[in-house]
């Protein structure tokens, strides 16, 4: 017997990830395996130390991911376990595309690729790229789309970021301009080429509940707490990662007084907004992330921090609502606040800390901001200066209108009917893709009206 054609998107997620993970298990026995310490690290001590140095790291990311984002993802009322749930599965999803990526264009040596923790932890900041983007368009994407999203996401990320960083020499140990600025942009490009120039009326459940805002807290909190682990992994040991630890924190800390300063004087009762605690909180620690390990004083990255929340809470309170009145722009999660107006000020402020780096002849400057050699003259010290200056501006260009473009490409591939985007009468509902229990158990009277429900989910 033929199937019906309503239930080939309900089939189509499970094929597509079944298929997916076949493949990837056979690429795996034919072309990976694990590294092997080379003849200079053979001491276990070390090898030890160089594990146990990272992975602490990596759990706390680990824990910032599953936990804190998808959490923080929960503040629609209806929505709580499709975006937990999509939050773990496109991040295992994209960190395994990632390595197959990684693998193939930078580690591919003999017919083999060498996996070891770096390149995992490496797959992981890919990944996160997905994570953020499908911010703008939470909810009203059905998961297959979520994952043509980060099929198309990761090898751009993967080009963009080798050009920015190998290619311009951009610094950025953090990920706020080859990350956060990325992702957000790739995020809005696909929002609006998904939803073209029509303008997203309010869902009636899309607005929060004390709840549902109380879970997207507590991912804040557990975000805020992890993410000096998320800026310092990649900074060499010693010096350079404990101050982007020092760093990182003071501006987190900035941030989150900061959000409740301005966003009691932006309500007219002086109240706050929960919103904006949970994503201007956060602000700090994404415009730091450029300048984390560059000496700068203290009040440098507590400056930083205050003016990224102020930046973040402003655009919900102004610009949020004016893109989508002028430009009919989507934006579900904000991420152009959290993500890319501070990670657009943290690239500026790298620009200003390289220059000023570039002119101070005291010798106090990081390795990571002298010129080649390390004893240059002043002049040649200025020279340089002002390249790498050019090189973080022409690093940010590079990332908004790479993104742009790539998302706004992908963002009209996923209006393919196949990928079953749902109707805007069951958006937002955890119903359309769980068995919610208490429904299951309840069939009474309404039944009818349930039954109703099914056939309008079956048009999918």
């Amino acid at each position: 017997m033929a199937v019906p054609p309503s239930t080939y998107p309900r089939r189509l997620l499970p094929l597509f990830l079944g298929l997916f993970q076949g493949a990837l298990l056979l690429f795996f026995a034919l072309f990976v395996t694990y590294d092997e310490p080379s003849a200079q690290v053979e001491d276990p001590n070390l090898v030890a130390n160089q594990v146990y140095s990272t992975f602490p790291f990596f759990q706390d990311i680990q824990v910032m991911l599953v936990v804190g984002l998808g959490l923080l993802l929960t503040f629609l009322p209806h929505y709580g376990f499709s975006a937990l749930t999509h939050n773990f599965l496109l991040l295992n999803f994209s960190m395994q595309w990632a390595l197959v990526l990684q693998g193939l264009l930078h580690h591919f040596h003999h017919g083999q690729i060498h996996l070891d923790l770096h390149k995992l932890l490496i797959s992981v900041f890919a990944a996160v790229t997905v994570l953020i983007s499908v911010g703008a368009i939470l909810g009203r994407a059905s998961p297959c789309q979520l994952l043509v999203m980060a099929t198309c996401e990761i090898p751009v990320y993967l080009a963009s970021e080798w050009v920015i960083v190998t290619c311009l020499g951009v610094l950025d140990v953090g990920g706020t301009i080859t990350i956060h600025v990325f992702s957000c942009y790739f995020g809005l490009g696909v929002s609006k080429a998904l939803f073209r120039a029509t303008q997203q009326p309010l869902h009636p459940k899309e607005t929060p509940t004390p709840r549902s805002d109380l879970m997207s807290l507590v991912g804040t909190l557990i975000l805020w707490v992890f993410w000096p682990s998320f800026v310092a992994v990649l900074c060499q040991p010693g010096d350079a990662q404990h101050r982007a630890i020092l760093n990182t924190l003071l501006a987190m800390s900035a941030s989150a007084i900061t959000t409740v300063v301005a966003s009691s004087l932006l309500e007219r009762d002086g109240k706050l907004s929960p919103s904006h605690l949970q994503n201007g909180s956060l602000a700090g620690g994404v415009a730091i992330g450029v300048v984390a390990d560059m000496a700068m004083p203290p009040v440098a990255a507590l400056a930083l921090g205050s003016l990224s929340a102020v930046v973040c809470v402003l655009g919900f309170r102004f610009l949020t609502p004016l893109l989508g009145r002028k430009l009919t722009l989507h934006d579900q999660c904000g991420i152009h606040n959290l993500h890319g107006l501070p990670g657009i000020l943290g690239a500026a402020a790298s620009v200003v800390a390289v220059l000023v780096a570039s002119k101070d002849t005291s010798g106090s400057h990081p390795s990571q901001l002298s010129p080649v050699g390390g004893n240059a003259t002043e002049a040649v010290e200025g020279q340089w200066g002002g390249r790498q200056a050019l090189c973080q501006a022409a690093g940010l260009a590079v990332a908004v209108g790479a993104s742009l473009l790539a998302g706004l490409l992908t963002g009209a591939a996923l209006r393919l009917p196949c990928l079953a985007r749902p109707p805007e009468r069951l958006c937002f509902d955890d119903s359309l893709y769980f068995k919610i229990q208490d429904q299951a158990e309840s069939p009474g009277p309404d039944s009818s009206a349930e039954e109703g429900a099914l056939a309008l989910k079956e048009q999918l």
